[in-house]
């Protein structure tokens, strides 16, 4: 894990008083711009490590690593919605005295963006989209989540109500995804048969590191509808992978589409760029950015 940082944990205030966590790199730059990064299901700050360490807009960005209220060392064990969501990452900003931000965002963490574009555009400079979850696109192990849509829901209840009667709390490890992923790419480089939709779509291991009640309500949460990426306003770069097997290509594509500031790049991964292709991300994260705020001329990714 060389030149990979994770960076001490701090910590900041809620709106309604929780206490969540996030990881931080200061530029040491007045009005320096700020990038967000969102993590999805199940996941913690710490799967942006990796690219937090290595980004060249370490030196001119500020850049914020939030773990998401119910994951990392955010434990919470009440109610968890994209709404939450958006007003703890807000409350983040506050917090760090930023007005607005570039947010970056995989999966369901994709999907929490959207939303915060839509509901306060005022606080958000761009987007980027890593993957991004449009339901109706959904196939496999989430299409049938989304399918089971009330199942979910009821087994929420039923464990919202043991939580209330004190049964079944006990403490999680908290997960290094950055170690995670070197593990990972050192197994598909041995064995190129292996896939990695069977080792990151495994509740089994999930369930390690955070409750029941979080995981269905992440699932639930991911399968919910999402803006139409018309109502986007904002500049909007969206990673795709070119392999995906969570959701239909097509499906995706049509939706990518629809951002009005949009634009794409595909890349040669299943559904998790940064761990499969992380210097191709990289640089695409990077290129853009820089040309959102004139850091470099525009040109071809």
């Amino acid at each position: 894990m060389d030149g990979i940082d994770h960076g001490p944990l701090r910590y900041y205030p809620a709106a309604d008083g929780a206490r969540l966590a996030y990881r931080v790199h200061h530029c040491g730059m007045r009005d320096a711009p700020a990038l967000v990064m969102v993590h999805g299901v199940a996941s913690n700050s710490t799967r942006f490590s990796e690219l937090s360490s290595q980004l060249r807009l370490r030196g001119t960005w500020d850049l914020l690593r939030p773990d998401l209220r119910g994951h990392g060392a955010s434990m919470h064990r009440g109610r968890l919605t994209r709404e939450l969501w958006c007003g703890d990452l807000l409350a983040l900003l506050d917090a760090e005295g930023h007005e607005r931000a570039v947010f970056l965002g995989h999966s369901l963490g994709a999907q929490v963006i959207m939303d915060l574009a839509v509901a306060h555009p005022a606080r958000v400079r761009g987007l980027i989209l890593v993957d991004p979850v449009f339901p109706g696109a959904l196939r496999g192990m989430l299409g049938l989540v989304r399918r089971l849509g009330p199942l979910n829901r009821l087994v929420i209840a039923l464990l919202a109500a043991a939580q209330r009667l004190d049964i079944g709390k006990r403490s999680f490890p908290y997960r290094d995804l950055a170690a995670l992923d070197a593990r990972t790419r050192e197994l598909l480089r041995r064995n190129e048969a292996e896939h990695i939709g069977r080792l990151y779509m495994n509740p089994r291991a999930d369930l390690r590191y955070l409750p029941l009640r979080n995981y269905l309500q992440d699932l639930r949460e991911v399968v919910r509808p999402v803006p139409d990426p018309s109502r986007i306003r904002v500049p909007v770069l969206v990673l795709r992978s070119a392999g995906a097997s969570v959701s239909d290509r097509d499906a995706v594509a049509g939706q990518v589409a629809r951002f009005p500031l949009g634009r794409h790049v595909d890349i040669d991964a299943d559904h998790w760029l940064l761990t499969e292709r992380p210097v191709e991300a990289r640089h695409a994260i990077e290129h853009w950015c820089e040309q959102l705020i004139g850091e470099t001329p525009p040109s071809p990714v």
